[in-house]
């Protein structure tokens, strides 16, 4: 359809990207037009409310071209009769030069297929925007020089900081804009792009319908305090490091870890609590939908996350679990690291620390275990400020008013 914007994401629905499904929910309700194409089928057991909510229909392209030939084959066949198909393959080939792997060579295929499905040219839709500045947004190139389709990107975290700077310059010259949502990627962009305003800081935020207030945290009269952390179990959460840091807590605080989220590190790192002895004292959960997660955040005494950067350089940007901790009313450990302290002020809404110290980690978490009141001022300061400062609708102002623009 003319009027519909085409978001293409890396997989849908993903219970860790909960900030684009709120996004996709919050514009369908303002009445702009989506339709969802994905390059992976979902692998998550389960879905947040928010992913029945949204209407847009979804389309799944190849996810390994081999798995679908015939689909690739007419893909190509039509996408090659394209007026830009062979602008497409020159920008491919010296994509491929640069970067000789076999993703490379999937996102054209996939951007052949989506540019050979996208129906009757005089329904072609406004615009492609793609969510992450590596594959995504490789298929959205692709497609965009074979159809001449406007084309934009939401830039996030390790997209920024694994893709290359030159793969980085010619995306951003062929797009119409980019946002990303904290002011340590926008800067990097910005200095990419040309003119610079091509690059604007949209932070996510939170809805609150979702993340209502919650009355105060009581304070336990006795047994162990809750520690809770939420995220993937992949290095750039340094989750390893936490491990260590609650192995290093004073042998009279007592406390319990509760972990939210699936990922490859969990055999890795249920080892090395057995190693250090505290494995009885930890829960993990594996991954859960949003309304299970509400409840940990509830029941909580301190919400704690170790981001560091991976030896790939992928890191955080700025984590949404940690503005949805503390809507909760939930004190905050975390690292000083990336949009992190954009959310969290130091000694006034939360404790940082620098990444990669478990001593200064178990420090910080110590003092906030042992210190009732401490806790209860970060909280408090953190509830007021994401309150004021972070909210969704603000963003999605923002992206409205880019998606009805004719210039985008």
């Amino acid at each position: 359809m003319k009027d519909e914007i085409v978001f293409i994401l890396k997989g849908y629905p993903r219970l860790s990207e909960t900030f684009i499904a709120q996004e996709i929910r919050a514009l369908e309700q303002r009445g702009v037009r989506i339709r969802i194409v994905s390059l992976r089928f979902p692998t998550d057991k389960h879905v947040h409310p928010v992913h029945r909510e949204i209407k847009a229909p979804v389309k799944y392209l190849p996810e390994y071209l081999y798995r679908e030939p015939l689909r690739v084959w007419r893909g190509w066949q039509r996408a090659r009769r394209l007026t830009g198909y062979a602008a497409a393959l020159r920008q491919w080939l010296s994509d491929l030069r640069r970067d000789p792997t076999p993703n490379r060579g999937r996102r054209f295929g996939q951007a052949c297929v989506l540019a050979a499905e996208l129906g009757d040219r005089d329904n072609w839709p406004k615009r492609l925007h793609a969510h992450f500045l590596h594959t995504p947004a490789s298929v959205a190139h692709y497609a965009h020089l074979m159809t001449g389709i406007p084309w934009s990107c939401s830039a996030h975290a390790k997209d920024i900081w694994v893709t290359g700077d030159w793969e980085k310059r010619e995306k951003l010259a062929s797009m119409d804009w980019l946002v990303t949502c904290t002011d340590t990627g926008h800067r990097t962009l910005a200095a990419l792009a040309s003119p610079a305003n091509k690059v604007a800081l949209v932070y996510h935020g939170l809805d609150f319908a979702r993340f209502p207030e919650p009355e105060a945290h009581p304070v336990p009269a006795e047994g162990p305090l809750t520690i809770l952390s939420v995220g993937r179990l992949v290095p750039k959460k340094g989750y390893a490091g936490l491990v260590e840091a609650l192995a290093r807590l004073p042998k009279e605080v007592e406390w319990r870890f509760r972990h939210v989220g699936g990922g490859p590190l969990r055999g890795a790192l249920d080892t090395q609590a057995k190693r250090l002895g505290i494995a009885a004292r930890i829960e993990w959960l594996g991954a859960r939908p949003q309304e299970t997660v509400l409840e940990e955040y509830r029941r909580a005494d301190l919400f704690v996350l170790n981001s560091r950067i991976a030896e790939d350089g992928d890191r955080d940007g700025l984590p949404n679990v940690l503005m949805e901790a503390q809507s909760q009313r939930l004190p905050v450990v975390a690292t000083r690291l990336a949009g992190i302290p954009e959310l969290v002020i130091d000694g006034e809404t939360g404790s940082l620390v620098p990444p990669e110290d478990p001593a200064a980690l178990a420090g910080a978490i110590a003092r906030l275990l042992r210190d009732p009141g401490l806790r209860t001022r970060y909280a408090e300061a953190g509830f007021r400020r994401v309150r004021q400062l972070f909210s969704m609708e603000r963003g999605i102002d923002d992206l409205d008013r880019r998606f009805r623009s004719e210039s985008g």
